[in-house]
């Protein structure tokens, strides 16, 4: 088995912990701002090293008034904000441990995270959060206390906590070390019931001291980043983390929809997104482009900056002639886009999904270093990731160090180091499952090359095996189709059938824009535009596109385009927008069946090698 490790360049005290990080960067520089709020007004309103860390201190105190105990489990269901990090960290300083809820929870899914992680107190954002929660509030007794944050509870708990002094404090900050559980953060759920992983304050710690070495180009203090993840999935919350530790200054939105408004006001220097932020970057900017008939130049200039970034990858410079095609495109074009990223924005961390090469190379092409990192809720999310210096567009870089990389025989990736959970909440036999010895089983297929860098393939749950018996990863057919403007997502079916199909859902977002611009008509809904000659026609060019990478019994042979989003609110996608495909199939099951009904895929069309 080929395997990789990176020797780690620092290893803290066993008696460390997250909360340390904090008091540390407040001693190191208390007048450094860690943190913007939004104003009504659209301005950023800074918050200094040592003001966060006196309110964090005031709501830990109130926390340990109103009879929190070391240990105990405190549950946060909120959109991204403020609130949230200041929250997460008092829970910290007052001894706890502190359980993520996604915002769109339902209430059984907050049933279930409440009971299982025995969660004495719940943090909720709103009063419909507060609805949800009564429904199910008779079946969760130990969940006695419920706090509100649009009602003032930052102001009542630090009221309550006026007479707790500072060394009944430090006691319950100082009592975790770094093998003790700091979260338990809940599994998306895609095939069953979500399972609590246990993250330690070791991966948290760790990881940001390590990253933070490792990473000085991008991790420097006085940066700053604009956090629109949600603040429930761990990539996010290790960020928060980390940016702490290294002195970033962090600004909250919680809607990814804003983002654009926001980045022009925040200027951030990096960030931090899912493939689809990037995809959604790429094709508002072509579908603008074409609306103010400038769409041949767009293209022009994108092929240009693959060219760029691929000849620069290669052979470490371009030719005169690409320099020169490459400053002109930058007037024109780039640097339009640079700007409504907020005009300083150098690198940006991929992460929950392989980006692909095209969109590596477009934003290398055009000024932006994309670092393409890989990790799970099991991992404390990064457990690899490309540095500035050594990238291959379209891999995922090196592990970070004090962690190990290697592929099984079946092809399975496996990891270990600092960062592993110590197992699943009280599930001792899907912990036995997931672990080899100390290597964790990611449930991911991939190749790793010579130097350490990792594909990745494809889900080891998700494959599918035809009647012919060819083995399909669904997903490298489905992640380039997502890339297209007018597709929203894409769910490859055919497992035990005689060829690939797939079901497709259009951008609801992109679609009057797309149709505009290519002379269909802008009115059209989701569910008319599904059967328009001119959408479908589209798709079929777009799948016809993906086939040319593909053998045969691979190709995707017959599509249907649905007359629905396939949405996290519809139940089909996760919160972190992976799909739910027993969901998918379950309720498109009519659909599915009518691709198969005569055992004959559009044979013509697939692409022969």
């Amino acid at each position: 088995m080929k395997s990789y490790d990176v020797d780690p360049l620092v290893v803290s005290g066993n008696s460390s912990n997250i909360t340390d990080l904090l008091v540390d960067r407040v001693a190191l520089n208390p007048k450094l701002p860690l943190f913007a709020v939004e104003q009504s007004d659209g301005t950023w309103h800074d918050i200094l090293a040592e003001e966060f860390l006196a309110q964090v201190m005031a709501v830990a105190k109130g926390l340990i008034a109103s009879g929190i105990q070391p240990g105990q489990a405190v549950a946060i269901m909120s959109k991204t904000r403020y609130e949230w990090t200041l929250i997460d960290f008092a829970i910290w300083f007052a001894g706890a441990i502190s359980v993520p809820i996604y915002e769109s929870s339902s209430p059984t899914q907050m049933h279930w995270i409440l009971s299982d992680s025995d969660s004495v107190a719940v943090f909720l954002e709103t009063e419909e959060h507060q609805e949800r929660f009564e429904t199910i509030k008779a079946s969760v007794p130990l969940a006695r206390q419920v706090w509100r944050l649009d009602q003032g509870v930052v102001e009542l708990l630090t009221q309550r906590g006026h007479d707790i002094d500072n060394e009944i404090l430090e006691q319950r900050r100082t009592r975790a070390g770094l093998y003790d559980l700091a979260t338990i953060i809940y599994t998306s759920g895609t095939t069953g019931v979500p399972k609590g992983c246990e993250l330690l304050h070791r991966g948290f710690v760790e990881l940001s001291k390590n990253a933070m070495l490792e990473l000085p180009e991008v991790l420097q203090t006085g940066r700053s980043t604009l956090l629109f993840l949600p603040l429930a999935h761990v990539f996010a919350r290790f960020v928060e983390v980390l940016a702490i530790h290294v002195g970033i200054k962090v600004g909250h939105k919680a809607d990814a929809k804003d983002v654009g408004p926001a980045m022009v006001s925040f200027h951030p220097d990096f960030l931090l997104a899912v493939p689809r932020v990037f995809e959604k970057v790429y094709n508002a900017a072509e579908q603008k482009a074409e609306a103010g008939g400038k769409g041949d130049i767009f293209r022009k200039a994108a092929v240009a900056a693959i060219e760029y970034a691929k000849k620069r990858e290669e052979f470490g410079k371009v030719s005169l002639g690409q320099a020169l095609q490459h400053r002109l495109f930058d007037v024109l074009v780039y640097r339009k886009i640079r700007a409504a990223m907020g005009g300083k924005l150098h690198y940006a961390i991929s992460g929950g999904a392989p980006l692909g090469a095209r969109l590596g190379y477009f934003f290398a092409g055009i000024g932006l270093t994309v670092l393409e990192g890989y990790g799970l809720t099991e991992t404390t999310a990064p457990a690899m990731i490309a540095r500035p210096s050594q990238i291959k567009i379209g891999k995922i870089g090196r592990t970070l160090p004090g962690c190990g990389v290697k592929i099984a025989a079946d092809g399975e990736i496996l990891l270990r180091g600092n960062n592993i959970m110590r197992g699943y909440w009280r599930n001792p036999a899907a912990t036995a499952e997931a672990f080899d010895g100390e290597w964790f089983r990611t449930g991911d297929i991939g190749e790793l090359d010579d130097d350490g860098f990792l594909s990745i393939t494809g889900r080891k749950k998700e494959l599918l095996v035809t009647a012919g018996g060819k083995n399909v990863a669904p997903a490298g057919l489905e992640d380039p189709l997502r890339s297209h403007p007018l597709i929203g997502q894409v769910v490859v079916v055919g497992d035990k059938k005689p060829f690939v199909s797939a079901l497709v859902s259009l951008d609801a977002e992109m679609l009057p824009t797309w149709l505009k611009n290519h002379g269909g008509d802008e009115s059209l809904g989701i569910e008319k535009a599904a059967n328009d000659p001119l959408v479908l026609s589209e798709v079929q060019k777009a799948i016809d596109q993906v086939n040319k990478n593909f053998s045969t019994a691979e190709s995707i042979r017959k599509f249907v385009i649905i007359n629905a989003e396939l949405t996290e609110a519809s139940g089909h996608l996760t919160p972190s927008l992976k799909i739910k495909r027993e969901a998918v199939a379950r309720d498109f099951a009519k659909e599915i069946a009518e691709l198969y009904a005569d055992g004959k895929g559009n044979i013509d069309r697939a692409v022969n090698f």
